[in-house]
């Protein structure tokens, strides 16, 4: 899958910008708090129906505008395609696949694949588990559309029992009913974590090895209440304890990742640099993941990826991102020189482009 073009208009800080893009690599550069991260923001948008930072559909707009509008122009298994987003200040956002509109959101998640790296990943290690468990779902959800359809039932079906035991609901048959919506979503989402994890982990331990080198053993296990009980076991065991505190305690929303170093926490072991590394192979073994799940071969997102890693680790991230096994990528950076050293190794068509007050301009390329 590739993005040919994208047309930006209120977005963030970026009034207005037409971009063409190259089949292969696609450079930014420009200081920090100009937009480059931004236009990635932006293809991340189109993907995944919602801003990568996570915050409200309203707060994208650019200060001052009332309206604001994405499309993106991709060819997909040789097909041209057009995804539209555009959103009025104090009204929802549409959606668009062409000239159709979806009715729901979801149906579009898994059309247009992305994997986006960015300084936030830290949270992947320091952050709640929270974090973690939307890395795993984002992983599964865009190429396995039974396991993102349980993970909004389940979401549903657990808020609907918070309320009830918010509002100190007793009968008995309510709570059964609910909760036999709870535990076969519940099955399907620990059943296909687990079996992503089995999947994952060789691929992760093999890109951290790539960085950093031998020397740094890392591993990744997948905790959950689901992994000795069922759930009907769990909410049994602490449905008085739930009444009292006011929320449900047990199920999948408590799943966890329990990354390590050296049989260590990372979060409580790892250097900044090992901490980086970390980060960055579960994004690239998430890529590599979701290319064999996927519909079409994800979009690659490299948000100021050398930060704070030592020369060797950043060679090594160059000559991995440089492989052929990636399809279309973006990449932002301050420093020029890393930007010149992956396109010098790679072949066909890449592209840079200045990003500065919000304004994109392309740059001729010594090919030499």
């Amino acid at each position: 899958m590739i993005l040919n073009r994208l047309s930006i208009l209120n977005y963030k800080n970026i009034t207005e910008a037409n971009i063409e893009f190259a089949p292969k690599v696609n450079c930014l550069i420009g200081n920090n708090g100009m937009g480059k991260t931004n236009v990635l923001d932006a293809v991340y948008y189109l993907s995944m129906c919602k801003s990568h930072t996570g915050q409200a559909d309203q707060t994208v707009l650019t200060h001052g505008s009332e309206y604001m509008m994405l499309q993106g122009h991709y060819t997909r298994h040789d097909v041209e395609e057009d995804i539209t987003v555009s959103l009025q200040r104090g009204k929802r956002k549409v959606m668009r696949r062409g000239t159709k509109e979806y009715k729901r959101l979801s149906q579009h998640i898994g059309l247009m694949p992305v994997v986006m790296v960015s300084p936030s990943d830290a949270d992947l290690i320091s952050g709640p588990a929270e974090v973690r468990r939307r890395f795993v779902d984002m992983s599964i959800s865009q190429g396995n559309s039974e396991y993102l359809a349980n993970l909004i039932r389940y979401n549903k079906a657990l808020e609907q029992r918070n309320s009830m035991i918010r509002n100190e609901v007793s009968d008995p048959l309510l709570y059964e009913t609910v909760e036999q919506i709870m535990s076969a979503a519940a099955t399907v989402i620990h059943r296909e974590r687990a079996a992503w994890l089995e999947h994952f982990a060789p691929l992760f331990t093999r890109y951290y090895r790539d960085i950093a080198g031998d020397g740094e053993p890392v591993s990744i296990a997948y905790t959950s209440n689901l992994n000795d009980m069922t759930l009907e076991q769990a909410l049994d065991q602490t449905r008085q304890r739930d009444l009292v505190i006011g929320y449900t305690t047990r199920g999948i929303h408590r799943d966890d990742l329990t990354l390590n170093l050296a049989d260590h926490p990372m979060r409580l072991t790892a250097s900044q640099g090992q901490s980086k590394t970390y980060t960055i192979a579960l994004r690239l073994a998430q890529f590599e993941y979701m290319l064999g799940y996927c519909a079409a071969t994800p979009l690659l997102l490299l948000d100021d990826i050398f930060d704070r890693l030592d020369a060797s680790r950043v060679e090594n991230i160059i000559r991995v991102v440089a492989s052929e096994r990636f399809g279309q990528i973006f990449i932002t950076d301050t420093n020029r020189e890393h930007l010149d050293r992956i396109m010098s190794r790679l072949e066909g068509d890449h592209a840079m482009m200045r990003v500065a007050d919000g304004i994109v301009t392309g740059i001729n390329i010594d090919r030499q």
